[in-house]
């Protein structure tokens, strides 16, 4: 009532003229309805509006001043205007993973196969809208990205789209800032910020705007010289107090400045856990190219040489660790450029034995050769002599390593005119061409350039180069940059002390860096740099050394984590591959359980993540102690699918497996644990983990001990669970109350699709529920439940649901005790049905009699396709009534009468059939007595049938000591389409 004042004329006021309480409620209802002296008209702005110098609509001249230099500033770029679709559907995921937190980029990528898993997208242009009816808009949005992946591009082209129009049309103003801008600023208030991106605000700032409609980027929190601190932060509310740059921003995403600003931030996903997750309300992440677009980005790099595209793709898809890399956008281009060039210049004698590029360190030496060979400078010049292509070299690392390191040492990925002078880098050199294959430059708001790497990738093997080059005469520890430190004198001290760094640092950030200092040693990487960036034989003399040092940061008490396996990283780029060579060889003939030493776990773990012998699918069964499976059990995390059958896993096993499909890292789509040991409490575990897990969709129980309980404990799950949709439960204990117990839960679960419940000892009771589930579950496609102990009454109840249920497929009864009473049930069921498409009576003594029953329901039903009648006690009558029924059906396409004894009067009625059938596809009549006469009977049948493509039939006389005669079908040039017996 107290913002009646907003409401011009005669209806100020309105609300207070009502004196009782119902009265004011009525005032109110129709003052929000519009009904007041003023007719419908909308709700306005505070009178105090028009006094403002800025309104917040489109056709303001100082907005449409700030699209239109918005849009000079995007300019155009090749995803501008017409972006990818990975830029305009964006992944909604619900936190960080572990992973995200903790590793390098490269290893994110590497871990999860290059998959970027998120059920759920969201649009570019609804990212900040609410995402239901009743949920409201999103103040502070995170948008995270691998380095390279395209969170710049996608901020320009939002702004770009924004300026134009088209996206974010909720908001009236839109202010665009890095991290690299504020870097500029020692201390900054929030009005100075504003005015910084919005000059035309004056010195009002939002004041002057709506501040509901103002939408705060900040691109690349990674890139931030100072980590956010929200412990320690002192709050301000005063916007044009100057503080610290990193507190304000800070102050910003609390809230305490700005608070009805919607907040967008993007960031490397590490450095977006420095915002604590109560404070975000909505988490987007960018996914990486897919197969498709890593084939168009290069046909984009090379248009006019599709050859050169094509062996460029073939040799980015002969790597895995080069693939999957290639997800990241940045990285695709560099690889392209890199392996462009090498095609370009094929290598001479001299080089044909490096070529093509194997390791990640050699394609960075082949990009470096071709930075130093000038290709894209004018043709007008001359080539530059291999003395100063050495000089060139030299210089580049000497000048670059420096600030490459010195920023992986600091964690600092921007670099200001300041930090050069201080570290002494020439001004001039960066305007070179050969260090623009490096490094970028940009200008920021506060007219301040800012120098980046074109990739993180390459910085960190500028670094590697210049440690590389620095370390053999370097008294102290180079780490310390000038610090106080024990001597370290020689190569292999200092490479002992970068290793044992790389194996410390609890995010990772050293691990790709310590992969090029490994490949700088090989004799190949040696080879391709010598003379320009290395010294012939530099360190050589160091590989065993460094391998078996690598080798001994395998301890047994480093477990089999990211660093460990980065070590196996590292020894590849060596060229010493005797370790994995091993474990490839013990996978292959199931004796990996006999390599339990640190080193073969890592290896192992190396090899699910990187050979096509183990990924996306891991299959280690036979192979695996419980032992060796736990300390793998990180990278399991992310095989789709893992094979564990028959390798004796109890249910402390179970526990473990349990806690990684939980993890809401798990990647995990199908996991297979037949022939195991496990038993309910093992089950238990396991149902544990479904109620959380989003990704398990198969898992495959069978043959296992789980009884009732574990049965129980897996349903109750299923009650929760929205992604399991095959369970296979078969051969274990499970009996009518487990089956009860599924039942409950088939009554609310509408995701499970495939039910294996066959050798469970199940009886009437367990068919009888699971039956009354049938009747109102609306999932459920195919029921497995051979060789139990299914009954007459169980049949009934069974038959009973299929007279409703509308969904489910395929259901198998094969080896119970079923017979002519419940078939001819199962036969009146048919007639109503109008879903099943397969059904399984085989080793039934359903006799002529249930043969009948079926075949009467054959005559109406339009649904089945594949009926199996093996061993069920059918005779002529009875195939003489399926005769009949063939003879007007028109969907059945496989009929299986295998064991029978249809004899020659049931064989004649069927070639009937088969005259005036085309809808039989495969037939078959083995072991059915009949005889010869029958035989000749269905072949002459078969010369008018044209849709019949198998029959399988082995005929033996009946007469004793008879020689058994043996035919088949084949194809006879006289007979086009047609199948007959020769």
């Amino acid at each position: 009532m107290r913002k009646q004042e907003l409401r011009p004329g005669g209806e100020t006021g309105q609300g207070h003229t009502a004196s009782s309480p119902a009265e004011q409620v009525k005032a109110l209802v129709d003052l929000l309805a519009g009904k007041g002296g003023q007719g419908s008209q909308a709700l306005q702005p505070p009178s105090r509006t028009p006094e403002c110098p800025l309104k917040p609509h489109g056709n303001d001249l100082r907005i449409q001043r700030h699209r239109e230099a918005l849009l000079n500033r995007t300019g155009v770029s090749p995803e501008l205007g017409s972006p990818s679709p990975r830029l305009t559907s964006l992944l909604l995921v619900e936190g960080l993973t572990d992973l995200q937190l903790r590793e390098h980029d490269f290893t994110q990528v590497e871990a999860t196969r290059g998959g970027w898993c998120s059920a759920k997208t969201i649009a570019l242009d609804r990212l900040f809208l609410p995402l239901s009816r009743v949920s409201i808009p999103p103040r502070i949005s995170i948008t995270i990205g691998v380095a390279g992946v395209g969170k710049t591009t996608l901020v320009r082209n939002f702004v770009h789209l924004w300026a134009r129009g088209q996206v974010g049309k909720d908001f009236s103003l839109v202010l665009p800032l890095t991290f690299r801008d504020l870097n500029t600023y020692e201390k900054l208030s929030a009005d100075r910020l504003l005015r910084s991106v919005f000059p035309h605000a004056g010195e009002a700032g939002l004041a002057s705007v709506a501040l509901s409609k103002v939408l705060l980027v900040l691109d690349g929190l990674d890139e931030c010289k100072t980590p956010l601190d929200f412990s320690n932060t002192v709050a301000c509310t005063d916007p044009k107090k100057e503080i610290q740059v990193d507190h304000l921003i800070t102050n910003i995403i609390r809230g305490n400045l700005f608070p009805e600003v919607s907040v967008w931030i993007t960031s490397r996903p590490g450095a977006a856990g420095q915002i604590p997750g109560g404070l975000v309300d909505r988490m987007t992440e960018i996914r990486g190219f897919s197969e498709e677009e890593i084939k168009t980005c290069l046909e984009q790099m090379f248009p006019e040489d599709p050859i050169l595209t094509g062996w460029v793709l073939s040799q980015v898809q002969a790597d895995r660790t080069l693939y999957l890399m290639c997800t990241v956008p940045a990285f695709c281009r560099l690889v392209g450029a890199a392996l462009g060039h090498l095609h370009r210049k094929r290598p001479g004698p001299p080089d044909a034995e490096l070529w093509p590029p194997r390791t990640l360190c050699e394609l960075y030496a082949w990009y470096f050769r071709m930075a130093l060979g000038g290709e894209g400078q004018e043709k007008a010049k001359a080539s530059p002599r291999i003395e100063q292509l050495a000089h060139s070299g030299r210089k580049l690392v000497g000048t670059l390593g420096r600030l490459a390191f010195h920023g992986l040492v600091r964690k600092k990925y921007v670099f200001y005119e300041p930090d050069l002078k201080v570290l002494g880098v020439d001004l001039t050199l960066l305007q070179t061409a050969l260090c623009g294959r490096f490094l970028q430059r940009e200008e920021t708001l506060a007219s301040a350039a800012a120098y980046c790497f074109t990739h993180l990738s390459l910085q960190e093997f500028v670094a590697a180069a210049y440690y590389c080059s620095t370390s053999k005469r370097a008294i102290f520890d180079l780490f310390t940059e000038g610090g106080v430190s024990w001597p370290r004198l020689g190569f292999l001290t200092h490479f002992r002390s970068a290793a044992q760094r790389a194996m410390q640092a609890e995010d990772g950030r050293l691990d790709v860096f310590l992969r090029f200092l490994s490949g700088l040693l090989s004799p190949r990487v040696n080879a391709l740099l010598a003379g320009s960036l290395l010294t012939q034989g530099e360190h050589q003399g160091y590989r065993a050394q460094v391998a078996e040092l690598l080798q001994g940061c395998l301890r047994p008490d480093v477990a089999v984590c990211a660093r460990a396996i980065n070590v196996l990283h590292c020894l590849r780029e060596l060229q010493h591959t005797e370790l994995t060579h091993s474990v490839e060889e013990a996978v292959a003939s199931g004796g990996l359980a006999r390599l339990t030493s640190p080193p073969h776990r890592a290896a192992l773990a190396y090899l699910l993540q990187v050979s096509d012998i183990c990924a996306p699918e891991a299959s280690l069964p036979l192979c695996l102690s419980p032992g060796v499976l736990q300390s793998l059990l990180p990278q399991l995390l992310y095989c789709r699918n893992l094979r564990l059958d028959t390798n004796q896993f109890q249910d402390p096993v179970m526990e473990l497996l349990g806690s990684v499909l939980s993890g809401k890292d798990c990647r995990i789509q199908r996991i297979s644990l037949a022939e195991n040991q496990i038993s309910n409490k093992g089950a238990k575990a396991l149902a544990r983990s479904l109620l959380v897990n989003r990704s398990l969709t198969t898992l495959d129980l069978r043959s296992n001990s789980i009884g009732p309980q574990g049965a129980k404990a897996l349903a109750d799950a299923l009650k929760i669970n929205r992604t399991l949709a095959s369970l296979s439960l078969q051969s274990n204990r499970i009996r009518d109350d487990g089956a009860r117990s599924m039942a409950e839960a088939l009554a609310t679960n509408r995701t499970l699709s495939v039910l294996q419940f066959s050798s469970n000892s199940i009886g009437d009771g367990g068919a009888k529920a699971l039956a009354e589930a049938l009747m109102v579950n609306q999932g459920l496609r195919s029921l497995d439940l051979r060789e139990n102990s299914i009954g007459p009454e169980g049949a009934r109840d069974l038959a009973g649901a299929l007279r409703t249920n509308s969904t489910l497929k395929s259901l198998d009864l094969q080896w119970n005790f079923i017979q002519a009473g419940a078939a001819k049930a199962l036969g009146q069921a048919l007639q109503l049905n109008t879903s099943l498409t397969s059904l399984d009576l085989q080793e039934n003594a359903i006799g002529d009699e249930g043969a009948s029953a079926v075949a009467s329901a054959l005559k109406v039903n339009t649904a089945l396709t594949a009926l199996y009648l093996q061993v069920a006690s059918i005779g002529a009558p009875g195939a003489q009534a399926l005769g009949e029924a063939l003879a007007v059906n028109r969907t059945l396409e496989i009929l299986d009468l295998r064991g029978n004894t249809i004899e020659v009067a049931g064989a004649k009625a069927l070639a009937n059939a088969l005259k005036v059938n085309s809808s039989l596809r495969r037939l078959n009549l083995q072991e059915n007595s009949l005889g010869m006469e029958g035989a000749i009977c269905v072949a002459t049948a078969l010369s008018g049938n044209h849709g019949l493509r198998h029959i399988k039939r082995n005929v033996s006389l009946l007469k004793e000591n008879e020689v058994c005669v043996t035919w088949s079908m084949s194809l006879l040039p006289d007979f086009q389409g047609k199948l007959v017996f020769i």
